[in-house]
């Protein structure tokens, strides 16, 4: 049974610079969420979204380059069937990883961000 199809779960949403996190509905707004603090637009996250601490400024760097990919924290499946998340780097020694394997192999970053090993 489809876990999302069920009910119309929130999104979350995060606004990197103020380093916030919320969830609301997607449609809720036609031209898009802003951030509660700052008013400016917040990215899409995805359903499957665990913020770092606000203090936490090298967590944020790496949630920031993994949205700016256009990346999100999302399961296996689309539909949210697979429970298992999909894997996104974490830190930040993870995400100067991918980069350097991006750089050297040509492909692009959201390819090598989704990836656990960024040599294989």
């Amino acid at each position: 049974m489809c876990h999302y199809a069920e009910k119309s779960y929130k999104l979350h949403y995060a606004c990197v610079p103020c380093r916030v996190s919320f969830k609301r509905h997607p449609a809720s707004v036609p031209e898009g969420h802003r951030c509660p603090r700052c008013s400016g637009p917040v990215l899409c996250a995805g359903h499957d979204f665990a913020a770092p601490r606000r203090r936490n400024t090298k967590a944020w760097t790496v949630v920031a380059a993994v949205l700016g990919a256009g990346l999100r924290y999302e399961g296996l499946e689309p539909c949210g069937c697979g429970r298992r998340p999909e894997f996104r780097p974490r830190t930040r020694a993870q995400l100067r990883a991918r980069r350097i394997a991006a750089a050297r192999t040509g492909a692009p970053l959201a390819e090598m961000l989704r990836r656990e090993d960024p040599a294989g």
